[in-house]
């Protein structure tokens, strides 16, 4: 019986030794997470027959250490969740290692060449994030985007000379006290500029009238004879914006306007009439919100010239924000959200199935996953630039090493005496 016991002994170490060894080899893995052998007494009724390795349990809820990559598609989860792919078998898979690529199929891959899944951007106008499944990665190219609005923020000097705005002369700087331009684009990515010329008629009001590409900005609909457009912007006793044009400063005025009567329309909020310059652009109308303006003692600065729409681009790559998005980048300077990662938590992380030594597949005891995006919910927060190492342990697999050592050998020592004792028994007979 001694013999059988110290056998089981020996088997039972030998396996806890194959999970040591799996964590030693796998310290510079990332994303593993290290075993450990359980020990399980057995017994025959109330007698002893030895010892097995009852179960095996992986330190799924300790992390590794955040080694800094440099990489923009590296990702490390700072907290809970791991993330989620789909293999060509359609299996979802989870795991802690934030290698990502864009494959030329179009979709974000990890490192095992599964689909990363993620939730499609929001649609315009909303907050709402899209459904969850592969994200998708726009290689092409991104369409030009026409102008829309016009953000102009100032502090219109207070210090200003009074101008008659009757007499007002682009060409003439005296007529004027300050000139602003910004750059707008058509539906075609074509740039136009758009300049204001601010004429202080008051101790609180100024005029701003506009020129497009150089040609006068006329009031719609058409006058007989045609108007020149002319913004009214009244200041406050503090210094802020009271009224344009008469109303509450809120995204206006509107320039639903055409140039000058020896030029083509070049706005019109309803029909165009002819394309911007001939080039067959669509109608360019936008708001110009001076929201943010003053008129204050100092100089005149400009805190806020910010229009939007942008000419078309050619894709570069993507890159991984903090929050999850993934946003691809073109040759004009944009941006674009095309999805954002997910993260999955369980309610026994501990459960979950090993699939290979860096991912798992859910089981009937980790429960169902639940998906959130980074940073939200019980999901961690990501560190990008950077991925998750090993939580493997050295010097306590060492340690552990020599115990295993120190139990074969004692193991051993009882087969040995039960030998010795067997060979006197029948040297005795």
């Amino acid at each position: 019986m001694s013999f059988d016991i110290a056998l089981s002994g020996i088997q039972a170490i030998n396996e806890q030794l194959t999970a040591s060894s799996n964590n030693i080899a796998n310290a510079g893995t990332y994303g593993f997470r290290s075993s450990r052998a359980n020990f399980s007494s057995m017994y025959a009724g109330d007698r002893a027959t030895g010892v097995e390795i009852g179960s095996t349990t992986q330190s799924m809820s300790v992390n590794g250490g955040v080694l800094n990559t440099g990489r923009t598609l590296d990702a490390a989860i700072d907290g809970r969740g791991y993330f989620v792919s789909r293999s060509a078998q359609n299996t979802l898979s989870y795991s802690r290692v934030g290698i990502f690529s864009a494959a030329s199929s179009g979709f974000l891959t990890d490192s095992n060449g599964k689909l990363v899944q993620g939730y499609a951007p929001a649609p315009k106008g909303t907050t709402t994030l899209g459904p969850m499944g592969d994200m998708k990665i726009p290689t092409g190219q991104i369409a030009a985007q026409a102008t829309e609005n016009l953000a102009y923020a100032a502090n219109l000097s207070a210090e200003w000379s009074i101008k008659d705005g009757s007499k007002f002369d682009k060409t003439d700087i005296q007529t004027y006290n300050s000139a602003k331009v910004s750059v707008l684009y058509d539906s075609l990515g074509a740039k136009h500029t758009l300049s204001q010329y601010f004429v202080k008629t008051g101790p609180s009001t100024l005029d701003v009238q506009y020129t497009l590409d150089d040609k006068p900005v006329m009031e719609q609909p058409l006058a007989t004879p045609p108007k020149v457009m002319v913004s009214k912007l009244v200041f406050g006793l503090d210094g802020q914006l009271a009224t344009v044009n008469g109303v509450t400063p809120n995204n206006v005025p509107t320039l639903p306007a055409v140039a000058g009567p020896d030029w083509k329309p070049t706005f019109n909020p309803v029909k165009m009439g002819d394309p911007l310059t001939g080039s067959g652009a669509a109608p360019l109308a936008f708001n110009l919100n001076y929201s943010d303006t003053t008129l204050s003692s100092g100089e005149n600065t400009t805190s806020t010239n910010k229009p939007d729409g942008y000419a078309s681009g050619t894709y570069t790559g993507v890159e991984l924000a903090a929050d999850g998005s993934i946003m691809a980048k073109y040759t004009n300077g944009e941006t674009k959200n095309v999805g954002t990662i997910a993260l999955a938590n369980f309610a026994d992380e501990g459960a979950l199935t090993a699939a290979d030594n860096t991912s798992w597949t859910a089981s009937t005891a980790s429960g169902a996953p639940l998906y959130e995006r980074p940073g939200v919910g019980m999901a961690g927060k990501l560190a990008t630039s950077s991925l998750e190492q090993s939580n493997v342990d050295i010097t306590t697999e060492l340690v552990g090493l020599m115990t295993s050592q120190r139990n074969y050998q004692a193991n051993s020592k009882v087969l040995s005496t039960e030998n010795a004792m067997l060979q006197s028994l029948m040297q005795a007979l």
